[in-house]
């Protein structure tokens, strides 16, 4: 059985790197080692299996690369994990903020009375990346079809 779990971890590890375009991290998520995830995570890009899923996986989820997975986590990703670690009456083991997702976290920085101060990417601005992105395509697929459109050989008793 060690080889079909390997096969799932491997499967998990192209689903998360396709969303969240960090290697180790995405590795981490599949069930590999923290103490090997990038290694193991490199290996997994290396596997002629791993590059066609992943491939597949990009263009079911019509993604065109680590930028946009990024925005996307910005807009759409959760911030309880930054909430948990400020409310959060001492500071946590290092074992526990290593598994804390803080991808949203823009700074951290303590303030003279003792709190803490925590900044969140806006997600408003990431919405109009992804947004500026999204037509970008549009744009160029409409671009795409009038040239296509225009280099076109005129149909039998047809015309222009």
């Amino acid at each position: 059985m060690p080889d079909s779990n390997l096969k799932q971890k491997r499967k998990a590890f192209c689903c998360n790197y396709v969303l969240l375009g960090n290697v180790a991290e995405a590795a981490v998520r599949a069930g590999f080692d923290r103490e090997n995830a990038l290694l193991d995570g490199v290996a997994c890009l290396e596997s002629a299996e791993c590059k066609r899923l992943i491939s597949k996986l990009r263009d079911v989820l019509s993604d065109s690369g680590n930028v946009v997975s990024g925005l996307k986590r910005l807009a759409f990703g959760s911030c309880n994990d930054a909430v948990y670690l400020v409310f959060a009456d001492e500071l946590p083991p290092s074992h526990v903020i290593a598994n804390l997702d803080l991808f949203n976290v823009s700074e951290i920085k303590r303030v003279k009375g003792g709190g803490v101060e925590v900044k969140l990417f806006d997600r408003q601005k990431a919405l109009e990346k992804l947004f500026e992105f999204e037509n970008t395509c549009s744009d160029r697929g409409n671009a795409a079809s009038l040239i296509e459109a225009l280099t076109k050989a005129p149909e039998e008793g047809g015309s222009l």
